[in-house]
């Protein structure tokens, strides 16, 4: 299968809620911070005054988050990056928009107004929308864009007006998009192998269930949870670590060049459904959860005691 399997990265997030979005104990909860509770490291970030370099990602950010000063379309981001490598901005002529991965790889889930890790080193970031290089392949004239206030993955008109946080170099950590850019981490080749109810994603080393739709229909959030317990007490597949993924890890599944669903063409899931809970509460409400929109590929939120979201399970290698 060529490459190995790159986790995606933790969401930062470090405390745990009920579905009424006050605090408890993680233990035993299912949540996201049970399993990965972790704040990312101190040294994640190393600055320089003109650069940051991510040290999780090897990615290399322009340390101003607004450079050009002002809102600008999607052209105009192309536009302004071209004159910084035309003038070698802080000495490299290889500066680019990043694509979704690379932007949502920054956010953090403990976080928001900016959601970026504690103690970050950027100047002049803007709670708000952050153009991407990935268009949109539901709606062409669209392209995708990160709301840095909290987290949020979705599309705008590429004639509207965002900002531009530039970023250079190639991860070996964040795997391509599927859209066209193949500067980071490639796909292997097959990427998933169904075996009975599970398929092992090659890309990650993450198992999911071969139904999309485990609880057969929306559910709460509360109600993903127990439906995620009940796999491990059947034992599907033989396994007993089924849990409710976290947001990183449902958008790790998208392929940005496909839509309805944003998965790769082939793919053996039965069932895909339009919109899944994740296990990442959302730092902005904590009665909300983050969400993600399988036909669309983009990340959104929902009130928790709503009951319009699917579950699909997942479990980490070695169980």
């Amino acid at each position: 299968m060529g490459a190995m399997p790159r986790l995606p990265l933790p969401t930062g997030q470090t405390f745990c809620a009920d579905a009424s979005g006050q605090p408890i104990p993680c233990q035993g909860t299912g949540q996201d911070a049970q399993f990965f509770g972790q704040p990312f490291p101190d040294n994640r970030f190393l600055a320089s005054a003109e650069t940051v370099e991510d040290s999780l990602t090897g990615l290399t950010w322009l340390r101003d988050a607004n450079a050009p000063g002002y809102p600008v379309t999607w052209q105009e981001a192309f536009d302004f990056v071209a004159d910084m490598n035309r003038r070698a901005q802080a000495g490299h002529d290889d500066w680019r928009l990043p694509d979704r991965r690379e932007l949502f790889s920054l956010i953090s889930f403990d976080r928001v107004g900016p959601a970026l890790p504690d103690g970050h080193p950027f100047a002049n970031v803007f709670s708000g929308w952050y153009w991407t290089s990935t268009p949109s392949a539901m709606h062409p004239a669209q392209a995708w864009h990160v709301q840095l206030s909290g987290g949020r993955m979705f599309w705008g008109s590429k004639t509207g007006f965002e900002l531009v946080w530039p970023v250079r170099g190639a991860s070996d950590v964040l795997p391509v998009t599927g859209a066209g850019d193949a500067v980071n981490a490639p796909w292997p080749e097959p990427r998933f192998v169904a075996k009975g109810e599970a398929v092992l994603d090659a890309l990650t080393g993450l198992t999911w269930t071969r139904s999309a739709d485990v609880a057969a229909g929306a559910v709460g959030w509360a109600e993903a949870f127990a439906a995620a317990a009940r796999l491990n007490r059947e034992r599907l597949h033989g396994v007993d670590s089924w849990r409710l993924p976290t947001i990183r890890e449902l958008e790790s599944l998208t392929h940005a060049a496909r839509h309805t669903p944003a998965l790769p063409e082939g793919h053996p899931f039965d069932h895909p459904r339009e919109a899944y809970w994740s296990s990442t509460n959302s730092a902005f409400e904590h009665d909300w959860a983050m969400c993600y929109y399988l036909h669309k590929g983009a990340v959104g939120v929902g009130y928790k005691a709503d009951r319009g979201f699917h579950v699909w399970a997942v479990a980490s290698p070695g169980g």
